[in-house]
């Protein structure tokens, strides 16, 4: 389906092995070489300076290379926000080390600064002490002032207490380019270049994949890829050979933090499509996806258009509620119908939902969440639609949710989602987001015997109990609750189904009372039962003597992770338990809210799990919130964890 890169591979007598990255030392000849555990860094500049590419070419070297990774892009929602300016700033932050790691960093260890405002965006993220590499050559006066500084931070005193770099990026670039005889504003334009080029050098990274995608990206303008390769190779020359870079640094593969096995760099959307894939192939259905392009759900539909060849068909609908039509007009015919989309168009598409629920056909409601309401903040991240995906329907219309908690899980998530879809014949909410979306990660590419069986059975023969020889469409599976799948066409499984209520067993247009109570507790009676078919929630809590337990769904996943682990280093005693399904619950749930002293829920909205778990258990679960468009940072929960275990040592409960 993809390229894919080796990054372990197992032998017969140890432990995993690494393949060499490169035909050369990487390491830079007659400069100091320090050992690092990990580093965290941010490229940013104008939306139009390719930061963006600039990360994903470091990331991919990195992912080659054998480190665990964690990425955050972050970027403005206009195609092309004006130059200069603070609104128009793009960026992208990578953390990579020798160990496994869980988030894309709380702070930068090193900033690359195309322009002023690119500075003064990220400089209140990064700690004193950190390296700041600037383009000097956009430091003008007219530039300074759209940012709103009085005078030149490199000169006031500002960044006292960096390390700063101050590089002519432009004029470097342009140099280098002197002959490739390309004009100086396209020449200008490989800056970004240069300075992935200085930081590959800086960081020991491979050159040669890079220099293979240039060529690949640019094969019909082979003058704009040497130039970019020209480029590219100057920047590593310059950290060579200037005396402002006297020190380089080796941060080592992540040598113990894999299994065994295959595997490649994913970002949340490419793992989601790839698992919609594999979920289609392993259900010998062919996939249908009826959507509408939205931010940031958009690339799982380029992407999946790619595959004609594994049976999928994408449908770019004139609106939202085209899209899930369109989809559920396929599940209907016997596909395996999908629907992305965000917030915005969940709220135009929760008619035809409900009408699924009414239809029990199976159906992928793909909502990767951004910033809201309306329109909101279209390319930040949130978590804020858990009760419009639970509840956003007329009538009593239940929906299973599955929420992966990281970028490599979306895959694994699609799967889970069209099992229970197929499994129980009903929609499915995926809940995913933005950071999860666009944030990539090392992912083990499993073998095709590890992938669940998701073939389900079609209705093949008139069932009616009464002899009559009719096909009764609502006659259920004792087991499941769910109802029969009958393709359209198929000899004498001519049947009635539609948004009217409809007769238990039979399917006839019904509107007598007893009749809607029934199909209404039924259809939820089917959807508790998922609970029996998935996973006891996991709970880690090593010593079993923890008095505080945090509960996280989602997203959320890396920082209070990456929390717990620094106040258990630091000597406290918390548990995690992260949600995967959040309807159903898991069915071991209320036992392990009731077996700890205080429930702490961190959420990128405003206690929306939190509220779900007092109204079911009675618990006083006590919410930890942030709708900031960012991920929660570790350190921010640890200090948060620390106050409640100090609260609960003071016997505050």
């Amino acid at each position: 389906m993809t390229s894919q890169v080796d990054v372990t591979e197992s032998t017969a007598d140890g432990p995993p092995e690494r393949r060499p990255v490169a035909e050369h030392d990487l390491r830079p000849q007659g400069k100091q070489v320090k050992q690092l555990d990990r580093v965290v860094i941010r490229f940013a500049g104008d939306s139009g300076d390719g930061m963006q590419l600039t990360g994903d070419r470091f990331t991919t070297e990195t992912a080659g290379f054998g480190n665990d990774l964690s990425t955050l892009p972050n970027f403005p929602a206009e195609i092309r926000a004006p130059a200069g300016t603070l609104p128009g700033v793009s960026s992208f932050q990578l953390h990579f080390a020798d160990h496994d790691i869980l988030t894309p960093g709380d702070a930068p260890n090193v900033l690359v600064a195309m322009n002023p405002a690119a500075l003064k965006a990220n400089l209140g993220d990064v700690p004193r002490g950190a390296e700041i590499i600037v383009n000097t050559d956009e430091f003008t006066k007219r530039a300074l002032t759209k940012v709103g500084y009085a005078a030149d931070p490199l000169d006031d005193g500002t960044l006292s207490g960096y390390s700063v770099h101050p590089v002519p990026l432009t004029t470097l670039t342009v140099e280098a380019l002197r002959d490739s005889g390309l004009a100086r504003k396209d020449a200008e334009r490989a800056k970004n270049m240069f300075a992935l080029g200085l930081l590959s050098w800086m960081y020991h990274r491979p050159t040669e994949g890079t220099e293979r995608f240039l060529r690949t990206k640019f094969a019909k303008r082979p003058d704009i890829a040497e130039a970019n390769i020209l480029a590219f190779k100057a920047g590593w020359n310059y950290g060579e050979t200037t005396e402002d870079f006297a020190v380089s640094y080796e941060v080592a593969p992540a040598t113990a933090a894999f299994p065994p096995g295959r595997y490649r760099n994913i970002s949340g959307n490419l793992a989601l499509a790839y698992g919609l894939v594999a979920a289609s192939r392993q259900s010998g259905l062919p996939l249908f996806l009826g959507s509408y392009p939205i931010t940031p759900a958009s690339d799982i539909l380029h992407e999946l258009s790619k595959h004609k060849n594994f049976g999928v068909r994408t449908f770019q609908a004139e609106d939202e509620i085209a899209g899930i039509g369109a989809a559920l007009g396929a599940a209907f015919g016997g596909a395996l119908g999908v629907t992305t989309t965000s917030g915005p168009g969940v709220a135009l598409k929760s008619e035809t939902i409900g009408l699924a629920v009414s239809l029990e056909l199976p159906l992928l409601v793909i909502d990767i969440q951004r910033g809201g309401p309306s329109t909101g903040l279209p390319t930040k991240t949130e978590q804020a639609d858990l009760l419009q995906a639970m509840y956003g329907r007329n009538g009593e219309a239940p929906v299973p949710i599955v929420a992966p908690a990281t970028a490599a899980e979306c895959f694994t998530a699609a799967l889970e989602a069209a099992r229970i879809a197929l499994t129980y014949r009903t929609p499915v909410f995926l809940l995913s987001d933005g950071y999860l979306a666009n944030g990539s990660e090392p992912w083990r590419i499993p073998e095709p015997d590890e992938l669940p069986d998701l073939r389900p059975v079609f209705a093949t023969e008139p069932n009616a109990p009464d002899g009559s020889g009719e096909f009764w469409p609502y006659l259920r599976d004792p087991e499941t609750l769910a109802r029969p799948w009958a393709v359209p066409g198929t000899p004498g499984l001519e049947h009635r189904v539609g948004g009217i209520e409809k007769q238990d067993g039979n399917g006839n247009i019904s509107y007598d009372p007893a009749n809607h109570d029934h199909m209404v507790r039924t259809r939820q009676a089917k959807i508790d039962g998922i609970a029996r078919s998935i996973k006891p929630l996991d709970v880690d809590d090593p010593t079993g003597t923890a008095r505080l337990l945090v509960l996280g769904w989602g997203s959320t996943y890396g920082p209070i992770a990456a929390a717990v682990r620094r106040v258990r280093a630091a000597g406290g005693q918390v548990a995690h338990a992260q949600l995967r399904n959040l309807n159903p619950f898991p069915s071991n749930l209320g036992e392990v809210l009731a077996a700890y002293d205080r429930v702490l829920v961190p959420e990128m909205n405003l206690g929306q799990l939190a509220h779900l778990v007092r109204a079911k258990y009675l618990v006083d679960a006590t919410s930890f919130t942030q709708v900031t468009g960012l991920p929660f940072k570790a350190e921010q929960l640890a200090g948060a964890l620390t106050a409640h275990l100090d609260q609960l040592e003071a016997g505050n409960d």
